[in-house]
């Protein structure tokens, strides 16, 4: 439960700024987006300059997410002041999910941060923080709500698309009662739903279903654990973006109570993505690596190689927590 000070003390900053940079974590996903231009094209419209970014070296945007509305008022992480007036940070439960921009987050006027993992610290000096929320939107859209604003069809696409992907489609466990009425409230506002269906969960490029098949034909199924790796090379010339949804393949099968993706980086190391079905703490384990996220969906970086990677996840995955 976020205190109601808080609440006042955000809507009081961000409608006093002129310049605010709102930035969701590196390798965005659909809630990233969603929650990032929600909020920033909701605060361009009460007339401040707003810088929308992530902190990766390059700012591409991935293919099933460049319908989104806004999506052309993206900047490059480095055109975000030195010293910005207000920073917000979304959907980054570790302040190192900023990356580049960490030291910009940190020289900012006021910082806010803005988010739904269990593994958040409360890094901001306003700390919007709730992990029951379904997704970082909810947290955007009730906030937009307090700060008594209109929500425009362009909004709403983008809040429903954090939604819609954070919560499988509303099939997810994290799904709540406020969850649903809040996608009841954004279709209500004009949220596309159906071209959000359709650009994100029934459109790939032909390479990422090749790209897919490499990656499920070396799946491992091993004591309850459903685990694969993708190599760069696999990729043929993609962005790793095009991997996104992988794991979802993986966590279908009916064997495995947890599934697992590593991920080759260009910079070295993995990158390792968890998922549970049953009562596993995913995030525990992530958590033990440095990483964080949910109970039932979490990731870290791991700069080792891939055979060492995938002895201590499943050594650790053994030792797990659970959830009930």
């Amino acid at each position: 439960m976020i205190p109601l000070e808080e609440w006042i003390r955000a809507s009081a900053t961000l409608k006093g700024s002129k310049e605010v940079a709102v930035s969701c974590h590196v390798s965005p996903d659909g809630d990233a987006f969603g929650s990032m231009l929600g909020l920033g094209l909701f605060l361009e419209g009460l007339g401040k300059k707003v810088y929308m970014s992530w902190g990766s070296a390059e700012t591409v945007i991935p293919d099933n997410y460049a319908f989104l509305p806004g999506v052309d008022r993206i900047v490059a992480q480095d055109l975000i002041p030195d010293q910005v007036e207000t920073f917000v940070a979304i959907d980054c439960g570790d302040l190192r999910r900023l990356d580049l921009l960490v030291p910009k987050f940190k020289a900012a006027g006021t910082r806010v941060n803005i988010d739904h993992h269990v593994s958040n610290t409360n890094y901001g000096d306003i700390n919007l923080v709730d992990h029951t929320r379904a997704s970082s939107a909810e947290l955007a859209f009730e906030l937009i709500q307090r700060m008594g604003g209109e929500v425009t069809p362009e909004m709403a696409t983008a809040l429903y698309t954090g939604l819609v992907t954070d919560t499988g489609r509303f099939q997810y466990s994290n799904t709540t009662p406020a969850t649903l009425q809040a996608a009841v409230a954004l279709r209500e506002a004009g949220a596309d739903h159906l071209t959000v269906a359709e650009q994100i969960f029934e459109s790939a490029p032909f390479e990422q279903l090749r790209i897919l098949g490499k990656v499920l034909n070396r799946a491992r199924l091993e004591d309850g654990v459903v685990y694969s790796w993708l190599y760069l090379d696999d990729l043929e010339g993609q962005g790793l973006e095009i991997a996104e949804d992988f794991i979802d393949f993986l966590k279908v099968v009916k064997e495995a109570s947890v599934a697992v993706i590593l991920k080759e980086r260009p910079e070295g190391g993995w990158r390792v993505s968890l998922r549970s079905r049953d009562d596993t703490d995913v995030s525990a384990v992530a958590q033990s690596f440095g990483g964080g996220g949910h109970t039932k969906a979490a990731g870290f970086s791991f700069g080792g190689d891939l055979e060492e990677a995938i002895k201590l996840v499943m050594e650790r995955l053994a030792k797990a927590p659970s959830t009930t």
